[in-house]
């Protein structure tokens, strides 16, 4: 298919999201092993939860919220940046989404969550910094890629702050935040694109 050769690293890292998340529903045994829990990274140096957190999902729901948003927005970032480096700014953003839920609840070992969400938020910020002003559909509102991007972020901090919940909401953060740096580091010239069209829009060029 040329989706698969144009997008290989999109496709395949939703078709494995697809797999280990379908597997996790079926063996409750692997999933409690692999999800985000900060007492068993935090005493049991089980660090491999970082990673395979990001890979399982808590339904149906949740894991195609997650693919569809690293289907429409990871094919452009991985065509701008190239497939390695798409990798690494995807890897980033799990990363850093999944520390920053560490950080912020590591007094709390109970803590339990899992999903690609920290990835995705950081696939979305890359992509607002070539096209900040690209009209996306938040359900049927039109808007700009900006403003769907801090709304995004914005539902994510409410979101966490509800009790019990199984969906790393606290990992949106960190993995925008990771994906943003990884994207400038890689190809800085992401910043004068932003810029230039922040200030085409606002008048200024």
């Amino acid at each position: 298919m040329d989706q698969l050769s144009i997008f290989p690293a999109t496709l395949t890292l939703i078709a494995i999201n697809v797999l280990v998340s379908i597997y996790g529903w079926l063996n409750q045994q692997f999933l409690l092993k692999n999800l985000f829990d900060v007492g068993a990274v935090r005493e049991k140096r089980e660090y491999h939860r970082l990673v395979t957190s990001g890979f399982l999902h808590g339904g149906v729901f949740h894991l195609l919220i997650n693919m569809f948003v690293l289907f429409q927005f990871g094919r452009y970032i991985e065509y701008q940046l190239g497939t390695p480096a798409f990798v690494v700014v995807y890897f980033a953003a799990l990363l850093g989404g999944n520390l920053w839920a560490l950080l912020e609840n590591f007094r709390t070992p109970d803590y339990r969550a899992l999903g690609a969400s920290g990835a995705t938020s950081g696939i979305i910020l890359s992509f607002c910094l070539f096209q900040p002003f690209a009209m996306l559909l938040f359900f049927i509102i039109p808007m700009p890629a900006i403003v769907f991007g801090i709304l995004f972020i914005v539902i994510s901090v409410i979101l966490a702050q509800r009790e019990n919940r199984i969906i790393g909401h606290e990992a949106h953060i960190g993995g925008a935040i990771a994906g943003l740096i990884a994207t400038i580091v890689i190809a800085p010239d992401s910043l004068s694109i932003f810029s230039q069209q922040v200030a085409g829009v606002l008048g200024g060029g």
